[in-house]
């Protein structure tokens, strides 16, 4: 069977759906974006994600492309166009196609809307969360509004080749006084020595991650505290656990850092009680 996405107001298949060369998205990164996991049918969290969506909108002045009510009849039908019941849904809103110029385009140019779906391989996850993952540290460079979910993921991308180059599975920006900001891709959190969990704090310097915000109210239900405290590579690399969350993979347990490893190399107990009551406690929006 075919994929099938959506662009601007047509389905289409997946092979054939197209921009024009002049989005702006295309030309300037000028857009924000969204991914939402589906699961037994359920999609997760998307109430947070569609304001989170709308946040991103608003922060760099882009209209939304329809009202929230149809975009989620688009979401669904996306879905059961792909005949998903477990994977993901990406959305993509861009400034639209104009003439190229750094200046926003004339009032009224429509935005750009792109919706896609996939499967997701549930026994590589699996595979994942039983061994742990690999990671790297990086400096930061990118802009520093990362707190909007852009397009603009170059230095992103940058980082995850590098983290592949050295058989790593995620690349974890740090600053230059040695504090750790968050994944290419991920929110980053560890067990530390004393066994408080913790991780930064969500301001400007990092994306608030929806999963990370579930995963707040998951801990709270599990009796574990957490701290919104700001920690340095040295504290990583001491800490009891270390894992990043992401919608895309939920909670994944780092067993080495940068060659080091993580405690006894083994995921621990923290993410693994999370990870089995997350979706007990994360909003579910059937299909």
């Amino acid at each position: 069977m075919s994929r099938i996405a959506y662009v601007n107001g047509a389905y289409q298949r997946h092979t054939d759906a197209a921009v024009h060369i002049e989005d702006r998205g295309f030309q300037f990164a000028d857009g924000v974006y969204e991914v939402c996991e589906i699961r037994h049918g359920f999609i997760v969290d998307l109430t947070r994600h569609l304001n989170r969506l709308d946040r991103s909108l608003r922060e760099i002045r882009i209209a939304w492309p329809m009202t929230r009510t149809a975009l989620v009849v688009v979401i669904r039908e996306v879905l059961r166009r792909n005949r998903i019941r477990n994977g993901l849904f990406y959305i993509q809103v861009t400034r639209g196609a104009a003439r190229r110029d750094h200046v926003f385009p004339a009032e009224g140019t429509p935005s750009t809307l792109v919706v896609t779906a996939k499967r997701t391989d549930a026994s590589l996850i699996a595979r994942k969360n039983a061994v742990g993952i690999r990671a790297i540290t990086v400096p930061e460079n990118r802009w520093d509004r990362v707190d909007v979910k852009t397009v603009g993921l170059l230095a992103n991308v940058l980082a995850r080749q590098a983290a592949k180059e050295e058989g790593a599975q995620e690349a974890i920006f740090v600053e230059p006084d040695g504090t750790v900001k968050e994944g290419a891709a991920t929110n980053v959190w560890i067990v530390d020595r004393d066994g408080t969990l913790r991780t930064r704090h969500a301001d400007h310097g990092i994306l608030r991650g929806i999963t990370r915000t579930t995963l707040m109210d998951v801990a709270a239900s599990v009796g574990i505290d957490i701290e919104e405290r700001a920690f340095s590579v040295e504290d990583m690399l001491a800490a009891r656990e270390v894992f990043i969350t992401a919608a895309t993979s939920i909670c994944f347990p780092v067993v080495a850092i940068n060659g080091k490893v993580i405690a006894n190399g083994h995921p621990g107990s923290v993410s693994q009680k999370i990870r089995e009551a997350f979706f007990d406690i994360a909003e579910k929006t059937a299909i």
